[in-house]
C-alpha cells in the first residue's frame, strides 16, 4: 500500500503540469481553477484505488482520463466553454501533450502581468506540483502568504492567452526554485526529492531545445542543475540519512549526467552573456574536481553577491570561506540579525559546523538545538541530531 503511494506522487509530480497544460490549453485560463481542482481528484482517486486495485497499465493515461473527466462534468453547463466541450471530449486530446503546451503553460504562469513572487509561487503549484506549504518554505515566506499570491494571479490571468512566450528570466527564477526544493527540501521525510529535480532539468531542457529560448543564461542554469543533479545519489546514505560533502562517497555519482552538465555548461559560455547562473554554475564545477578550491569558491561567491546579494548566498560566501580558513565572524554577526534567515535552520546550523570546527562544542551545541527548533525535513533533523551529540 505505501507503495502505491509513492508511485501515484512521483508520477502526479511529473504529470501534473502536462495534464493541467493539455486542458488549460483548450478550456483558457480562466479556467485554470477548475482545471488543478480536477488534477488534484485525479490524484486523489488515484492514492484511495490503487493500493488496492493495483497501478493501471498506462497510470499517466488513467490520471488525465479521471481530470478531464471531472472538467467534463464541472463545465457543461458553462455557456462560455460549451464550445471547447467536444474538443475536450474528443480522444485527440487524450494524449498528454508536448513541449510546446508545457513551455506555454510555464510562461502563462510568469506573465509580465504578476509579481515576480506570484509567478513563482503560481508555477512552483500548477507545474511543478508543490503544495502550498512546501512552496513557502522553498521562498521562506508563510504559507498564507503563498495561497493569497495564487489567488491574486489567477485572478490577473483570467483573460490572458495561453499560447504567448513571455519573461525568460521569470521562468528561469522559478526552474532554479523548483531545483531547488528537490535538491534540499524544505520539510517532509526526504531531504533529496530527485523527481523535483528531474523535472526542472526536463523543462530547462526544453527551452534550450526551442530556438526562441536558447539563450547563454539558460544553458547555464541547466548546466548547473545536471552538475548537482549528478550527485544527489550521493547527499544522502542508505537509509536516507544527510551526509557532509567530506563524507560523500563519489562512486555513487551519476558521472554521466556530471559530464552532460560541464558539456552544457561549456557551451553557455561561448560568447559576452554572462550570468549569475553561469557563477554559480563554476561554483557547482569546483566540487566536481578531486579538491575543492575553496578560495576559488570564496572569490565565485564574491561574484555572485556583487550582482545577485542575497542573505542565503551571504551565508553560502561565509561557509567557504570558513572550509578556506578565513571565516569573518563581523559578516556572520550580520546574518543572525537579517530578517529574511530568521526562520532559516542552515544558518545556526552552518554557525554550530564552524564553532565545532573551532573546537567551541558548548556553543556548537547551542546553535544545532537552535536549528532544531525550525522547520526542515526529517533527514535534516537527525542529521543535526547527530551533530548535537557530536558536541556532547
Amino acid at each position: 500500500m505505501d507503495n502505491s503511494r509513492v508511485v501515484v506522487e512521483r508520477l502526479f509530480r511529473r504529470s501534473a503540469g502536462r495534464i493541467t497544460a493539455t486542458l488549460v490549453r483548450v478550456l483558457g485560463p480562466a479556467h485554470l481553477d477548475v482545471v488543478e481542482d480536477a488534477v488534484q481528484e485525479a490524484l486523489l482517486r488515484a492514492l484511495n484505488r490503487w493500493p488496492f486495485t493495483g497501478v493501471p497499465e498506462n497510470p499517466a493515461g488513467w490520471l488525465f482520463t479521471v481530470a478531464r473527466n471531472h472538467v467534463l462534468a464541472a463545465v457543461r453547463h458553462d455557456e462560455v466553454v460549451r464550445a471547447r466541450l467536444p474538443v475536450l471530449a474528443s480522444d485527440d486530446v487524450a494524449e498528454l501533450p508536448d513541449g510546446d503546451d508545457e513551455l506555454a503553460l510555464v510562461f502563462l504562469c510568469c506573465h509580465p502581468r504578476l509579481a515576480v513572487a506570484s509567478q513563482v509561487a503560481l508555477t512552483l503549484k500548477t507545474v511543478g506540483g508543490l503544495g502550498v506549504g512546501e512552496i513557502a518554505a522553498a521562498l521562506l515566506t508563510t504559507p498564507a502568504a503563498v495561497a493569497q499570491r495564487i489567488v491574486r494571479a489567477k485572478r490577473v490571468l483570467r483573460g490572458e492567452s495561453f499560447s504567448d512566450l513571455g519573461d525568460l528570466d521569470a521562468v528561469l527564477a522559478v526552474l532554479y526554485l523548483l531545483f531547488n526544493a528537490g535538491y534540499d527540501a524544505p520539510s517532509g521525510d526526504r531531504v533529496v526529492r530527485g523527481e523535483l529535480c528531474a523535472e526542472a532539468i526536463r523543462l530547462c531542457g526544453l527551452l534550450v531545445a526551442d530556438p526562441r529560448t536558447d539563450r547563454p543564461r539558460v544553458r547555464a542554469l541547466l548546466g548547473l542543475m545536471l552538475l548537482h543533479g549528478g550527485r544527489l545519489g550521493a547527499r544522502v546514505d542508505d537509509n536516507g540519512d544527510l551526509l557532509l560533502l567530506a563524507d560523500q562517497d563519489r562512486a555513487r555519482w551519476d558521472r554521466r549526467m556530471v559530464a552532460e552538465g560541464v558539456r552544457v555548461f561549456s557551451s553557455a559560455c561561448a560568447g559576452d552573456e554572462h550570468s549569475p547562473f553561469h557563477t554559480e554554475a563554476a561554483i557547482a564545477l569546483c566540487h566536481v574536481v578531486p579538491e575543492t578550491d575553496w578560495g576559488l569558491v570564496v572569490r565565485l561567491y564574491d561574484e555572485l553577491l556583487a550582482v545577485k546579494p542575497s542573505p542565503v548566498v551571504a551565508l553560502n560566501r561565509a561557509v567557504a570561506a570558513a572550509m578556506a580558513g578565513g571565516a569573518d565572524p563581523d559578516e556572520l554577526r550580520r546574518l543572525r540579525q537579517d530578517p529574511v534567515l530568521r526562520d532559516y535552520h542552515r544558518l545556526p546550523a552552518a554557525l554550530g559546523a564552524l564553532w565545532l570546527r573551532a573546537g567551541e562544542p558548548d556553543i556548537a551545541a547551542e546553535l544545532y538545538s537552535e536549528a532544531l527548533s525550525r522547520e526542515c525535513s526529517a533527514p535534516t533533523r537527525r542529521f543535526l541530531l547527530r551533530q548535537l551529540e557530536r558536541c556532547r
